[in-house]
């Protein structure tokens, strides 16, 4: 199976079972919360969305690779443990750096939103656009 196939697998059941031997034990994440190297702080960061947060979802909506890197198009969701427990919806993209070896040297998520916006909505009975 190739590594579009394993990461497409892996979006579907997030943040569940991930393949983290897809990645290099080195890996550089970045997003618009969180900037480390190592895999081991991702399976860290991948844990505590897994155990904080309820009923998380990542649609994975395009992903195709372009050379040595992988682009994808995403929506994560997830319900904010709070007593009245907002759906949160976070549009994104993420590129991945891939080495010779195989294995993701790099994974930098981008928002189409802000982190205020994120705030907003666990305050919104609406959902944003």
């Amino acid at each position: 199976m190739n590594v579009l196939e394993i990461l497409k697998e892996d979006y579907h059941r997030f943040p569940k079972n991930q393949t983290y031997s897809l990645y290099a034990e080195d890996v550089y994440f970045k997003d618009p919360m969180n900037e480390f190297n190592g895999v081991r702080r991702y399976k860290l960061m991948i844990k505590f969305i897994e155990t904080f947060f309820l009923n998380p979802k990542m649609d994975l909506h395009d992903i195709r690779r372009e050379g040595d890197t992988i682009k994808m198009e995403w929506t994560l969701n997830w319900n904010t443990p709070v007593p009245w427990k907002p759906r949160i919806s976070i549009p994104g993209w993420s590129t991945l750096g891939i080495n010779s070896d195989g294995l993701i040297i790099s994974h930098v998520d981008y928002w189409k939103c802000s982190r205020l916006d994120v705030v907003k909505q666990h305050f919104s009975s609406s959902k944003s656009s």
